[in-house]
């Protein structure tokens, strides 16, 4: 069918004439729109969608939304039969989030199904952990992250408050496909919604704090000077409430950021791993002399975290370098208390720093390692309810999370346990930044590179997809000056030992089109294609020993022009 033919179907009684007027003015004037918006369908993935708001096949509206939700619904249904069915909904402060969230509200009310809606914007998080507080079936977010404004997005959670996996999500994605447009149900029954308000911030935040925070006498809290911005999102309900609640004296707001808007207006990005999103935050910091800084995206889940480096300058951390100081500084804290057993596990992902196998078998827990993406991590801890102890876990890209309580990475919990580290460590003469040196000193010091190549559209996806076929099989045999000595393909489920020119199975991890090559030094290079955005993305990790706090910055330049080394000889 051509997409011409695609776009003349939406031209039918069942959508309406705003969006069938809009599609006439793109076929009367040819207009490029046309091909965009219906070469392809909006793809409803593994976890959810995201995409570019607007009419058409390939965008997020009314009826790609409603399609989804109805063969939710329709799952649902078919999972909980003759049980009363209950789904909760949050949406973050993105444009339209609102009235979609009262759309897939109405959709799943018209087919019986009870919904708890948020009345306000709240964060991904505090959606995560209310499926499993309020006893829900599954949970529904409208958030697209830290995407530019166009875009907004739809993820899916089932009943353990975490993103939905094998088998759910596959069976799901089944039955939205079978949906025809013409059959999803949008007249809903507003008797059917409970609202959801202010008072469900306290539980969320109360067990934040009964997960996050250690040091009992709040050693430190008064004299932390903490700068936080929600980026004009979802956070400003909770964080500043939190932190106030958890005992912190001297919080610092960037005002003009605590205004939730979908436009994001004071930044290019609403993204807090760059560091021009916390360009305000970092000069109120210096007006009022932070220890730390703090940003969260819109939807609430990740978080950046800026400390005072060795010469006295703020510096924004990666997502390695945040996780490494809170999963130690956890672990520490569970060994002085005594509550390591044997039965303890950390979850990490495939592009994360392999630091965290190191700190794991310090501690003497586990490190469980999946695909990219916290439904992962949610699915390690599904797995051995009731017979190991879920800590903390991580990933690279600003995303942590401590205890099971959620099951998705919250900003939340990890600013409290960031903010206790920081107050500890300024009342102890050290710093954060400090004490992730003496990690590194114990450990080793891992040092990360994040490389993203852009490709848009049709011929960008077919692009991308070439370049894993060139590095899938024509890997590179040195990289930086080290000889490639392993292979790992998560597509082909195979480890390949190249000087001994032998191939094993990974099959504990699920199949994902995902390399990573590791050289004779330690160097880590993984090759993976972003699920959510048009970009490849190089995950480069490399690695020294470390004996001084004053070998830092001499370490830091020499594994930095490493990473350069990659790149280049990449051609990336």
């Amino acid at each position: 069918m051509t997409t011409l033919e695609k776009a003349k179907l939406w031209l039918t009684d069942t959508f309406d004439e705003e969006t069938k007027k809009t599609i006439r003015e793109w076929i009367d004037t040819e207009s490029d729109e046309l091909e965009d918006s219906f070469y392809r369908e909006l793809e409803f993935g593994t976890g959810g969608m995201r995409g570019i708001m607007g009419v058409g096949t390939n965008r997020l509206n009314k009826y790609t939304l409603g399609q989804a939700t109805q063969g939710l619904a329709n799952y649902l249904k078919e999972q909980f039969p003759n049980q009363e069915i209950k789904v909760a909904i949050a949406y973050d402060v993105r444009n339209n989030s609102r009235e979609f969230g009262k759309m897939c509200a109405d959709v799943l009310t018209a087919n019986g199904i009870k919904v708890l809606l948020f009345k306000n914007h709240r964060p991904t998080p505090e959606l995560s952990f209310t499926v499993r507080d309020k006893n829900c079936n599954a949970g529904i977010v409208l958030t697209a992250s830290h995407n530019p404004p166009e875009y907004n997005g739809y993820k899916v959670y089932w009943n353990d408050g975490a993103q939905i996996v094998p088998p759910n999500d596959e069976n799901i994605i089944r039955e939205v496909y079978s949906v025809k447009f013409e059959e999803i149900k949008f007249n809903g029954n507003d008797d059917l919604i409970e609202w959801i308000g202010e008072e469900q911030d306290d539980v969320y935040i109360d067990i934040c704090m009964e997960n996050s925070l250690y040091q009992k006498d709040k050693t430190g809290y008064d004299n932390l000077n903490i700068v936080f911005t929600s980026i004009h999102g979802t956070t400003y309900t909770t964080i500043p409430k939190a932190l106030k609640k958890a005992g912190f004296k001297k919080i610092d707001l960037v005002t003009e950021q605590m205004i939730p808007s979908g436009n994001f207006p004071t930044v290019e990005s609403p993204n807090p791993e760059e560091p021009k999103a916390l360009e305000m935050a970092l000069d109120l910091a210096k007006i009022v002399n932070a220890d730390i800084v703090i940003g969260t995206d819109p939807d609430g889940d990740r978080l950046g975290i800026a400390v005072r480096n060795l010469d006295g300058e703020m510096q924004l951390l990666n997502g390695n370098q945040t996780n490494t100081i809170l999963t130690y500084y956890i672990l520490d804290q569970w060994k002085k208390l005594g509550k390591i057993t044997g039965k303890e596990f950390i979850g990490s992902t495939i592009v994360t720093s392999d630091i965290f196998y190191d700190i794991a078998n310090k501690f003497g827990v586990e490190c469980k390692v999946g695909l990219t993406g916290f439904k992962w991590i949610g699915k390690m801890i599904r797995d051995v309810e009731g017979k190991e102890k879920f800590v903390c876990g991580g990933e690279e890209s600003f995303g942590f999370m401590t205890g099971d309580f959620v099951r998705d990475k919250d900003s939340c919990g990890s600013i409290l346990l960031a903010c206790e580290i920081a107050a500890w460590c300024k009342a102890n003469g050290s710093s954060m930044f400090q004490y992730m040196i003496d990690i590194y000193k114990d450990l080793g010091m891992y040092y990360e590179g994040l490389i993203n190549v852009v490709r848009k559209g049709r011929t960008g996806a077919e692009e991308i997809q070439q370049m894993m076929k060139d590095f899938r099989e024509n890997p590179p045999k040195e990289i930086a000056g080290s000889k490639v000595v392993e292979l790992k393909d998560f597509q082909e489920q195979t480890s390949l030992d190249i000087p001994e020119n032998k191939k094993s199975v990974m099959n504990q991890i699920p199949k994902s089109n995902v390399l990573i090559y590791y050289t004779e030094d330690g160097t880590k290079v993984c090759v993976r294609p972003s699920g959510t955005e048009p970009k490849i993305k190089f995950y480069v990790s490399v690695k020294d020993s470390i004996n001084s706090e004053n070998e830092f910055k001499n370490k830091s330049i020499i594994l930095s022009d490493k990473i350069e080394k990659v790149k280049k000889d990449l051609k990336l």
